[in-house]
């Protein structure tokens, strides 16, 4: 099956190591660090979405018009705006890009962060909201006749976009979480399920879980997976984990002195995070710091489980084989951003990416040898 990755597309070169040199939507570098990962074999680019954080919307935009092939993965909470708003916004953009839009719905796992927006309804309110919300933005992207809608969260009357997109029949559906609320809820509306890297064992439990979702909301495919990952490499093992040490030794000083805004979390002083997804991975960095191939954990136990943040340490060869092992547990997009944001951009992109994906098209072509019943095989 194919394989993609997906990296990042930050409005400013600031990271959990690096305060940001300028303003929070920084024009050039955004457009430099698309252009790097399109120029260096990636797929897409997230536009993460946060409280007080530069709107992704109009940034993806801007991205869509001065790229040409890039696609753009655009995060959404649905607390933020309407469905027929946003319905409307996400089929514009998809114009714009040509075709090129995924729309990753974030339900927000953190009381807190939710506030700092109005947004007060409790989690499990939330992941309803959610659900109810991604089946109107795909009614409003398919329906060319006015509709009334009489729901739990939304109601309105006579309604119907008079912009589609230019994907047919409809953009992307993306979705996160490691709840069974979230399974429930992604499983049941997700073409893309995305989760955050633990080691290879509890990836396979989490993907049965989002299959199992899918089954039991009747469906007959299921969501692609996807795994997120923080890749520190360099020539040498050696290099490698002196760099990786540089890395969580830099995270620890800048959380240190109190100047991380948690934009995309909960309160800088909660002790311990709401959501499931970084309890998890706080409790697999409290049971070990390396598992399988290049997992290590002190990457996300320095940030306090914050989003995306265990690493892949050693050479391009070692995380790309590590890479594949998720490659053979199903997982099909490969999401990866480094500390330096361009700069690893463009190394991922040079020597692990072409590593992955030579492998990845030479087993292809075994299958593909020995005929229809292994491509069968690989789809079960």
């Amino acid at each position: 099956m194919p394989v993609e990755f997906l990296g990042i597309a930050a409005t400013n070169d600031g990271s959990e190591t690096t305060p940001r040199s300028g303003a929070a939507f920084d024009k050039e570098y955004t457009l430099r660090l698309a252009r790097a990962h399109e120029d260096h074999g990636w797929d897409r680019v997230l536009f993460a979405y946060g409280s007080g954080s530069p709107d992704p919307a109009p940034a993806a935009a801007y991205i869509a018009s001065r790229t040409e092939r890039l696609q753009i993965l655009l995060a959404h909470r649905p607390n933020v705006s309407y469905p027929t708003f946003a319905a409307k916004t996400f089929a514009t953009l998809d114009r714009i890009s040509e075709g090129r839009l995924t729309v990753h719905f974030i339900t927000g796992g953190d009381d807190h962060e939710q506030g700092r927006e109005g947004d007060t309804l409790t989690k499990d309110e939330r992941y309803a909201r959610t659900r109810e919300y991604i089946q109107l933005v795909k009614k409003i992207w398919t329906t060319h006749e006015p509709f009334d809608h009489e729901g739990e969260h939304y109601r309105f009357h006579d309604f119907v976009s008079d912009v589609f997109p230019v994907q047919q029949p409809r953009p992307g559906v993306s979705f996160g979480g490691s709840s069974p609320a979230a399974y429930a809820a992604g499983g049941a509306e997700a073409d893309i399920y995305c989760l955050w890297g633990e080691p290879l064992a509890k990836t396979a439990e989490q993907i049965e879980a989002v299959k199992a979702a899918a089954r039991a909301a009747g469906r007959t495919d299921v969501p692609r997976i996807q795994v997120a990952f923080r890749p520190i490499i360099a020539p040498t093992e050696e290099l490698a984990w002196e760099k990786a040490r540089r890395t969580v030794a830099a995270i620890r000083e800048r959380r240190g002195t109190g100047l991380v805004r948690h934009h995309r979390g909960g309160a800088p002083e909660a002790a311990s995070p709401q959501n499931v997804g970084s309890q998890r991975l706080i409790a697999i960095a409290e049971a070990g710091e390396r598992y399988d191939r290049a997992l290590w954990t002190p990457t996300a136990a320095a940030t306090g489980g914050a989003g995306n943040s265990n690493a892949l340490v050693g050479t391009p060869e070692t995380v790309a084989q590590a890479l594949l092992d998720y490659y053979d547990l199903g997982v099909d997009i490969l999401s990866a951003r480094g500390y330096d944001l361009l700069d690893d951009a463009i190394d991922f992109g040079r020597y692990v990416i072409p590593l992955v994906r030579e492998e990845v098209a030479r087993r292809d072509a075994e299958r593909a040898a020995r005929g229809p019943r292994a491509l069968a095989a690989v789809g079960e």
